[in-house]
């Protein structure tokens, strides 16, 4: 999987991007991370990529122009930094806001290379679709990955009709930018690719996974300070301990997220013995 990040700060990746496990699906040549400064694409002198709002309003909006740019250049796999006349005369080229051109550049590039996949482009905005494990499972299946991340009063519109494929937001909550967001995103899924965890079950049986909250964890020492881990984990014998973590993991989600029962199958024997603890109540 190939992940590119549009962002004002790449430095903020450096330190995610290369340590834990993160680092080690890279080195392990299961995942490619970048993060690049879509500055480099504003097409003038003094590197603007914000302007004031049409209409008047606070803050400031990002322009379409350098962004546009970044992910055509991502799109035709040239190189991701540029300098000089070269990057100024390509990013000019890109909109000409009077008009449609912007979308028919990502159309014709998109076009030329139907015989690949395309990649998913990711806006990080608090008006997106609310980051699930499923959403998480489902683009961990992609190629590729573009994430743009906003900084400033929000984006020009033209970037989320006519350039992103999705919109994400990873909750109902104020942060300075998209950063944060997609570090999270991007964790979520790279851990769902095949050889990044050194235990294949771990993302299986993750909280969310299975649509309810994990069971409890216990190891060694069997009592700590007069605290015992629960006899059955101690008895060796699976089928119980199985029984007991779903059971576990039922409780769990009926005490701290009930909302999640909605959306899990459960058995008749589990319908009742959930509908017997809500009584109890």
């Amino acid at each position: 999987m190939k992940v590119d990040v549009l962002t004002l700060f790449p430095e903020m990746f450096h330190g995610v991007f290369g340590t834990s496990i993160l680092g080690k699906a890279q080195a392990k040549g299961i995942v490619s991370l970048n993060a690049l400064n879509f500055r480099e694409y504003a097409g003038n002198k003094h590197g603007q990529v914000d302007d004031m709002p049409y209409g008047g309003g606070g803050g400031m909006v990002l322009k379409p122009e350098p962004i546009f740019a970044a992910v055509e250049d991502l799109l035709c796999k040239k190189e991701a930094r540029r300098s000089g006349s070269n990057m100024q005369e390509h990013a000019e080229s890109v909109l000409d806001v009077e008009s449609d051109s912007a979308t028919l550049s990502i159309a014709e590039i998109q076009s030329e290379a139907s015989s690949a996949k395309q990649p998913r482009i990711i806006l990080m905005c608090p008006q997106g679709e609310t980051f699930t494990q499923k959403k998480a499972e489902e683009l961990s299946k992609e190629e590729h990955l573009i994430f743009i991340c906003g900084h400033y009063e929000g984006y020009d519109e033209r970037i989320r009709e006519h350039l992103v494929t999705d919109e994400i937001s990873t909750g109902d909550y104020v942060l300075t930018g998209g950063e944060l967001p997609a570090m999270v995103v991007i964790d979520s899924v790279v851990r769902l690719l095949p050889g990044v965890l050194g235990n294949e079950t771990s993302a299986v049986t993750d909280s969310f996974s299975t649509g309810l909250l994990e069971y409890p964890h216990y190891t060694r020492p069997a009592e700590f300070r007069g605290h015992k881990v629960p006899d059955i984990l101690l008895s060796g014998h699976h089928k119980n301990i199985d029984a007991w973590r779903r059971e576990q993991s039922l409780l769990r989600t009926l005490t701290r997220r009930p909302d999640l029962l909605e959306q899990v199958e459960l058995t008749k024997k589990e319908k009742a013995w959930l509908e017997q603890l809500e009584r109890k109540e």
